[in-house]
């Protein structure tokens, strides 16, 4: 049963923020549940794991969801049913920062179903919420009696102005030339993942360590809490049953068979098959042997100590010999092709080949009325840079249903599209929207996207600041030997202590994300592994640059071109008009797209279109809306009006009066003898009434006055 007065224990952020941990209040009848409060965010957190792991369960069923709600932030959701619904793009990767962090620390014979649920239910807009959710699952998976081996937390780093700060104010962010989410437990790193602007591979590994040491101090204070609670006796572990007979069978029968075919250099699918066929091999072999009865009821050992066997062997094929599944050594990245303008009507498009991996990443420009509207608990915003990053079951061989993106797809397209963003022209007029096809994988297709992104913008036109590029690293590592592998094959990222994806310029580092699977990773090692892949990154580069190393002169013949115009914020009801009906007429008469955008005291109309006539008729109807005529000048009228005592006439989008006293330096005695509806005629400007702004116009000041002599004759 909840209590009223909860069980809390704090501590202070450098900045001097409070950070506050309380349980006992709220949601009692979770295994473990929290709240963490920092000034007026609040973030719940509840886990639940099942007393009894599912018959038959062969991987750790452990899901995390994270979910903002809308009333944290005094908001209604703006979807048609007005509830929260899937959860978005932001949340699902909160959800993987959470997941990573803590997936590794559960023991590997731990098969309990087990659910972690974050909720954001009350929002500070200036505090930025996703690193206080590993924070929360931490917190309630100390204080349970769930097996787990934390605690851990993350926090945000940024370097602004030169100073390390941790977790910043959102409105500090924004000057940040460094912005890293760090994990770890007090001992070791276990995550890292962030964007920089090109900074060096010393200032990452700076960031790293200003978030290792405030980390260590939040894991403290989840033992304080625990603590504070009491013991909590951990719940037992059901080890699965082994057989070190059938263990020591199957590595005297395939340990060789194994080797041979890890240290012979195949193509993914080939590898495959050998291994198949001595997976096979053995079965047959044993079930000669031992009979059929035997089999049925140990057949699962077999397969579950071959598998063991095979990652065993190719473990230490790469730690003995420096030698990978490939035939690389570990330095070596794969052959590179690449080749940009391969779809003709795309606005830019390119593919990027790394030996059995492959993207075709095509690049599409439009207005600002393409932009994609994010609709996030902390507010609502329009983004017009955006990339999907696509993963087909036939990149690997397989049969998939086709469905939406799964939250694989949304954090690569992230780590894609984070990497891209820095080095992107500022201010820049088009919304960019860049599609990664994935249409052959063996590890690092994330990267690929970023590499064949790069080559696709250029290859638009988009004059990127300098081309990125990105590589997957790994780590082979029994504790004495640690074996660093650039451009890690899938094979490799599976049986591997790491993966720790980089992308960046010649000048720096743009993006990062590493996952850490073993305990423990020295800085001169991570130092090690940042230095190999900056010169696997130039390589990378190196090899683009065959194809494309600046972007195009000019866009391509079909793609739309942007013509920016500044006008008064006056004028902007003018070029919409009533009900957007100005606008409209101007958009379909000149077959252009046309968007205005209110910035400070102007007004920015953007006009779009791939035909250099249609955008020049749109100026030149905006310039005569918005055309401010000057005291003194002098245009060219037609009559729209014919009264008795003068005629309006049209110029340049105005309208104004000459009167029949300055039509003629002769007395006129009726208009209508003088002019009709239509005639053309040259006025100039006398005044503007400063109230009303009727202009006063006068056509017998440009015409010479008679002398007295003709006058008189």
């Amino acid at each position: 049963m909840g209590q009223k007065i909860p069980t809390t224990v704090s501590y202070n952020l450098p900045d001097g923020q409070e950070v506050v941990i309380e349980t006992g209040k709220l949601a009692t009848q979770a295994d473990g549940s929290v709240v963490v409060r920092i000034g007026k965010t609040m973030l719940f957190c509840s886990v639940v794991s099942n007393p009894e792991m599912r018959e038959g369960q062969s991987f750790f069923p452990l899901s995390v969801d994270y979910q903002e709600k809308f009333a944290a932030a005094g908001r209604i959701p703006g979807n048609f049913f007005r509830r929260e619904a899937r959860l978005s793009e932001n949340e699902i990767l909160i959800c993987r920062l959470v997941d990573r962090a803590i997936r590794p620390l559960f023991p590997d014979n731990y098969m309990n179903e087990t659910q972690i649920i974050i909720n954001l239910i009350s929002a500070d807009p200036n505090v930025k919420p996703d690193v206080y959710a590993a924070l929360a699952a931490s917190a309630a998976l100390t204080i349970s009696d769930i097996p787990f081996a934390g605690p851990i937390s993350e926090v945000r780093v940024a370097k602004i102005d030169g100073e390390y700060k941790v977790n910043p104010p959102i409105d500090q962010l924004e000057n940040a030339i460094l912005d890293i989410i760090v994990g770890a437990t007090k001992d070791n790193v276990t995550m890292v993942e962030g964007e920089c602007k090109e900074v060096s591979e010393e200032e990452l590994i700076e960031a790293i360590k200003v978030g290792h040491e405030e980390i260590k101090a939040q894991c403290a204070l989840q033992i304080q809490l625990a603590e504070k609670l009491g013991a909590t006796e951990i719940r037992e572990i059901v080890l699965p049953e082994e057989n070190e007979e059938i263990k020591a069978a199957v590595a005297e029968f395939a340990t060789e068979k194994i080797n041979a075919v890890s240290t012979r250099p195949t193509a993914k699918h080939e590898r495959k098959k050998a291994f198949s066929a001595i997976k096979d091999e053995m079965k047959a072999h044993f079930t000669e042997k031992n009979g059929e009865e035997h089999m049925a009821e140990f057949g699962h050992f077999y397969s579950k100590y071959f598998d063991k066997l095979k990652k065993t062997v190719i473990r230490e094929m790469i730690m003995s010999q420096k030698l990978r599944l490939d035939g690389r050594d570990p330095k070596t990245v794969r052959p590179i092709w690449t080749e940009v303008d391969y779809l003709p009507t795309a606005h830019g498009s390119a593919i990027f080949n790394r030996g059995e991996t492959q993207a075709l990443t095509s690049c599409t420009l439009g207005s600002k009325i393409d932009e994609m509207m994010v609709d996030n608990a902390l507010g609502l915003y329009k983004d017009n840079f955006i990339l999907h990053y696509n993963f087909p079951a036939f990149s690997v061989g397989e049969v998939r249903p086709m469905r939406g993106p799964g939250r694989r797809e949304i954090g690569h397209a992230n780590l894609a599209s984070r990497s891209l963003r820095q080095v992107m022209p500022d201010n820049y007029p088009y919304t960019v929207r860049l599609v990664s096809d994935i249409l052959e994988s063996n590890g690092s297709s994330s990267m690929a996207t970023v590499c064949a992104g790069s080559l696709s913008l250029m290859d638009a036109g988009v004059p990127l600041k300098s081309p990125v590029a990105g590589i997957a690293m790994g780590m082979v590592s029994d504790g004495e030997r640690n074996i660093i592998l650039s451009d890690i094959l899938g094979d490799e990222d599976a049986l591997g202590d790491m993966d720790f994806k980089l992308t960046g310029t010649a000048k720096g580092i743009t993006a990062c994300q590493m996952d850490i699977k073993i305990d423990g990773l020295p800085y001169d090692l991570l130092n090690e592994a940042l230095h190999q892949a900056k010169e696997g990154r130039l390589h990378i580069l190196g090899e683009m640059a065959k194809t494309m190393e600046t972007a195009r002169e000019d866009y391509k013949p079909h793609a739309p071109r942007i013509v920016e115009i500044i006008i008064e914020k006056e004028f902007i009801g003018a070029v919409i008009g009533p009900g957007g009906k100005i606008i409209q007429e101007m958009q379909k008469e000149t077959n252009t797209t046309i968007t205005i955008e209110e910035v400070g005291e102007k007004g920015h109309v953007n006009i779009l279109s791939p035909d250099k006539e249609s955008i020049d008729k749109a100026v030149a109807r905006i310039s005569d809306i918005t055309f401010q005529p000057t005291v003194g000048d002098s245009y060219d009228a037609v009559v729209a009006t014919v009264m008795p005592y003068g005629v309006f006439v049209d110029f340049k989008g105005k309208s104004g009066l000459l009167h029949v006293s300055e039509i003629s330096h002769s007395r006129i005695e009726k208009v209508e003898e003088h002019f009709q509806v239509g005639d053309e005629v040259r006025v100039k400007l006398l005044d503007i009434d400063k109230r009303s702004g009727k202009m006063k116009l006068s056509r017998k000041a440009l015409i010479p006055r008679p002398n007295r002599e003709n006058k008189d004759k």
